[in-house]
């Protein structure tokens, strides 16, 4: 049974473009709260399943499948899904949004406001850092792994989305500095993500040190761009990753990895794109992260130029 809002907090009206993996916990989260959460998809899923801690948590949500079935602009809109297919629902967010809507932008990425906010003709953008590990199992089915944390800008916008939230799976955090949080974000990402999609190996990858100083270049040189951007940013922080892949465990995947053995595009524009990109604003030379670009989007629309039906045992 869905819980009421607590007192004093007036329910709301949610909707969640995208029922993907994150789409679903933010959407279980909205509900848990109390609030009025509507699933905007495709297909609707007849029931939604979130695995946690070895347990099953069904839940049953109304789901709209085109922009006509709108009825109304919403009061939040949770836009979960791929960066890629953003300008593709368009007419979804037109419909969805109204002078008050406040739309949370949960990917990955830095520019959020340069990716979204043209599609936005009215409401306010907030952009969001997404630290939840999660993995579709399949329609409506999703695996809740590790992370409840989100991190978005402080502001008026950022403390109402802690509060439509408070008491859930799911944390707000409010970053003062969230450039910099932003670019510490991507780093994460930004090696890990394709240099074991393009090898078609697990995070072990990363532990060979020819692989690893690959890495520390493509970080390095990240780094330089994110500080010209404003983020406060230090050598430290190219260590620090780098531990953090060797904390990993080494058979675990990356988003990029998987998605381009499921045969998905991968999401490149959004980490070595995102740094290229702003390297190219501020004339900054980045050979590293531009030859790595180029890699990923060699690579066939699907993702998947160069695989064979089966994947070698340790990759899959």
């Amino acid at each position: 049974m869905r819980a009421a809002p607590p007192s004093g907090r007036t329910q709301q009206h949610v909707a969640v473009l995208g029922a993907g993996a994150i789409g679903t916990l933010l959407a279980e989260a909205a509900y848990e709260a109390g609030h009025r959460v509507t699933l905007c998809v495709r297909r609707a899923p007849d029931v939604l399943t979130v695995e946690r801690d070895g347990r099953h948590r069904r839940l049953r949500l109304p789901a709209i499948t085109t922009p006509s079935m709108v009825s109304a602009p919403v009061d939040w809109l949770l836009l979960a899904v791929r960066a890629h297919d953003t300008p593709r629902t368009l007419t979804w967010i037109r419909r969805l949004t109204g002078f008050s809507t406040r739309v949370v932008v949960l990917q990955n990425g830095v520019d959020h406001h340069e990716r979204v906010g043209p599609l936005l003709a009215m409401g306010e953008l907030l952009p969001a850092l997404v630290y939840l590990s999660a993995e579709r199992l399949g329609p409506g089915h999703v695996r809740h792994r590790w992370g409840r944390r989100i991190v978005v800008p402080a502001g008026e916008a950022g403390a109402a989305l802690a509060e439509l939230l408070a008491g859930t799976e799911v944390e707000v955090a409010c970053e003062k500095d969230f450039t910099t949080a932003a670019w510490r974000k991507l780093l994460i990402g930004l090696a890990a993500g394709p240099l074991t999609a393009l090898t078609l190996r697990r995070v072990g990858v990363l532990h060979h040190p020819d692989v690893r100083e690959l890495a520390r270049g493509m970080l390095t040189e990240a780094v330089t761009v994110g500080r010209a951007e404003g983020a406060r940013l230090a050598a430290d922080d190219v260590e620090q990753t780098l531990d953090f892949f060797t904390a990993m465990h080494p058979h675990g995947g990356t988003p990029m990895l998987r998605d381009r053995l499921a045969g998905r595009a991968v999401e490149h524009d959004l980490l070595p794109g995102a740094v290229v990109r702003a390297a190219d604003r501020h004339g900054i030379p980045v050979p590293l992260n531009r030859t790595v670009l180029t890699l990923l989007r060699a690579l066939d629309p699907g993702g998947t130029a160069g695989l064979q039906p089966v994947v070698p045992a340790g990759i899959g």
